[in-house]
C-alpha cells in the first residue's frame, strides 16, 4: 500500500472540490481523507495499491470540478 499527500492550490474551497475529490477517489478504490486547509488550499491524503492509480488520481485532481480553478498541486 502506497500513501501520498496532495496539496491542491487555487480556487478550491467553496466550489465542491472536496466532494469531487472523494467521489473520484472512491471510484478508483483509493482510501484516505480530504480536508480544507486554513491557507485556502485542499489537502488529499490517499492510499492506493499502485502508482498508476495515483497518476489517474492526480490527473483528475488537476481537472477538479467545473467551478474550481486549480493553479498548483504539491505532491509528497
Amino acid at each position: 500500500m502506497l500513501t501520498k499527500r496532495f496539496k491542491i492550490c487555487g480556487i478550491v474551497q467553496g466550489v465542491g472540490y472536496r466532494f469531487f475529490a472523494v467521489r473520484v477517489a472512491t471510484s478508483l478504490g483509493v482510501k484516505g481523507y480530504v480536508k480544507n486547509l486554513r491557507d485556502g488550499s485542499v489537502e488529499v491524503v490517499a492510499q492506493a495499491d499502485s502508482v498508476e492509480i495515483f497518476e489517474t488520481l492526480l490527473e483528475r485532481l488537476r481537472q477538479g470540478p467545473a467551478s474550481a480553478v486549480v493553479s498548483n498541486i504539491e505532491v509528497e
